[in-house]
């Protein structure tokens, strides 16, 4: 589940990240030629979707379970709005980077993705292999 977890906040990541370069580019926005920025959209909505299913269900998790989902669905209903335009450009995405759902979203993840990597170093640690 953290293996997952990790793979999702990844391509998560690297969308932002690419979108990031694609809104300081002043690109405008003409159909057919935001291929490359659609296909990482494509791949980070995929990503958020069942976002809540890779977090760890049970106590002290749940609450928090129930912040990524609604983030979750903030953020994919702000992506699929960006999708289903004609043609996609720069400032369009330099909006969709202020966002306040997805960026709630990247500080859920990076949030969830650090507790999960510390309890792993802590659980693979040799003083608690003994």
């Amino acid at each position: 589940m953290a293996t997952e977890l990790s793979e999702r906040c990844s391509v998560i990541e690297e969308c932002y990240e690419f979108m990031l370069g694609y809104a300081g580019q002043g690109l405008p926005a003409e159909p057919g030629r935001d291929g490359q920025v659609r296909d990482f959209l494509a791949r980070g909505a995929r990503a958020i979707e069942a976002l809540e299913a890779a977090i760890p269900a049970g106590e002290p998790y749940l609450a928090f379970r129930e912040v990524v989902a609604r983030d979750a669905r903030d953020s994919l209903a702000a992506v699929n709005l960006v999708l289903a335009q004609p043609a996609i450009g720069s400032q369009l995405i330099d909006n969709l980077n202020a966002s306040i759902h997805l960026r709630a979203l990247l500080t859920d993840l990076f949030l969830i993705d650090e507790i999960l990597k510390n309890q792993r170093r802590h659980q693979e640690s040799p003083a608690n292999t003994a």
